[in-house]
């Protein structure tokens, strides 16, 4: 019983882990987007090959639509970052970042001889970090362990209420 226990301590950590090694990454990429104004999203979503790559001129043609998506793109990334690290609801902010990177993935997946512009992070057939990512928040999502060590598990038990 103690080993099965003891296993389960360890599923748990490492999931908490793991949603707070996403978190920091997804609001450090939504910093990164406020210092650095010169990164927009427009190249990449011009550069997009995804089974999404057909609206992305009709988005890209549209300035304030353009604007308002880079908007809502930096403080999704920032505020689904702060929320997982903080763990506050979990669940919700997990699946929203599964979606927010499975978009990321669907407008420009890895695919073997397409060329693109900026910094390549090696060649896959499918697997990308985002698709991984989208994976993993999924499976923070629906595991009620990744709950430990955060504000829910707090809110649960009305520690601060």
């Amino acid at each position: 019983m103690g080993s099965k226990q003891a296993r389960s301590k360890w599923k748990s950590g490492l999931l908490v882990v793991l949603r707070f090694l996403i978190g920091g990454y997804l609001l450090f990429e939504g910093i990164f987007k406020i210092i650095h104004p010169g990164w927009i999203s427009g190249s990449f979503l011009l550069e997009s090959s995804g089974i999404l790559s057909g609206i992305t001129h009709w988005i890209t043609s549209r300035q304030n639509l353009l604007n308002a998506l880079e908007f809502l793109n930096t403080m999704g990334l920032i505020i689904i970052g702060f929320l997982l690290i903080l763990g506050l609801h979990i669940r919700k902010t997990a699946l929203a970042g599964t979606v927010l990177l499975a978009l990321f993935y669907l407008f420009l997946p890895p695919i073997i001889g397409m060329e693109i512009a900026g910094p390549q992070e090696g060649i896959s057939l499918i697997e990308h970090k985002n698709l991984i990512e989208a994976f993993t928040l999924s499976l923070i999502a629906v595991s009620p362990a990744a709950k430990n060590f955060g504000l829910d598990i707090l809110l649960e038990r009305r520690i601060f209420i």
